[in-house]
């Protein structure tokens, strides 16, 4: 069975360690800080959207806010445990299916990304909802995320559908090394795609991960005010 490198020598989200792992690719450390990464890619028009959002005049926060409970925190933990179940069985699903054509796999792994999206994308909108009626100053916080979803999501969504590729590279080398694997090798016939598997599903949680920054981001504001 192919061996994959364990080697994590830089910082980061623990997607990123994951995926250069399974590729066997030295990640260094990145030269720019975040802001100046981020200003790349931060057109004018973008600027201005946040700067108004920052500076812009703002309503006062709703006297009939709740400071008590707390259901959003709640809500993300139902949000986030539902999607880490449904991973969950449908790797346990595919388990069943020995076929050494990736296609299967993307699939599910589209699947996936779109059953995220269309669960994390409104739980993002409740809670800037609530933070908004908190206080002027988060009332300003939500819509700076306003902004910075808007501004972020297409550089998100394309860097996020190169991961099954970057999967499919990891599946065939991993059953090449399975086919070139010697005869009397005590390794069971298929195991790879079992190890493949487990790497798939890591990799899911870890882009749910991900995804679930800026819900947690709004959900400690809301815990602040």
């Amino acid at each position: 069975m192919v061996q994959v490198s364990r080697r994590t020598g830089f910082t980061g989200s623990a997607l990123i360690r994951l995926l250069a792992r399974l590729t066997d690719i030295e990640v260094p450390e990145p030269k720019q800080a975040f802001a100046d990464r981020l200003s790349q890619w931060l057109g004018w028009t973008d600027a201005i959207s946040l700067s108004a959002a920052l500076n812009g005049g703002l309503a006062a926060a709703s006297s009939g806010a709740r400071a008590a409970g707390n259901p959003e925190a709640r809500e993300c933990e139902r949000v986030r445990t539902a999607m880490a179940n449904a991973i969950a069985e449908d790797m346990h699903s595919v388990s069943r299916d020995s076929t050494t054509d990736f296609a299967a796999y993307r699939r599910r792994y589209h699947a996936r990304q779109q059953a995220m999206e269309t669960s994390i994308g409104p739980l993002r909108g409740r809670l800037r909802s609530t933070l908004a009626t908190r206080s002027p100053d988060m009332a300003r916080l939500a819509a700076v995320d306003v902004v910075m979803e808007q501004v972020l999501s297409a550089q998100e969504h394309r860097l996020l559908a190169s991961i099954p590729s970057t999967l499919e590279k990891h599946f065939k080398r991993l059953g090449r090394a399975d086919a070139s694997a010697d005869a009397d090798s005590e390794a069971e016939p298929g195991v790879w795609l079992a190890v493949f598997r487990k790497d798939m599903h890591d990799v899911l949680l870890a882009e749910m991960d991900v995804r679930f920054q800026p819900v947690e981001g709004l959900l400690e504001a809301l815990r602040a005010s």
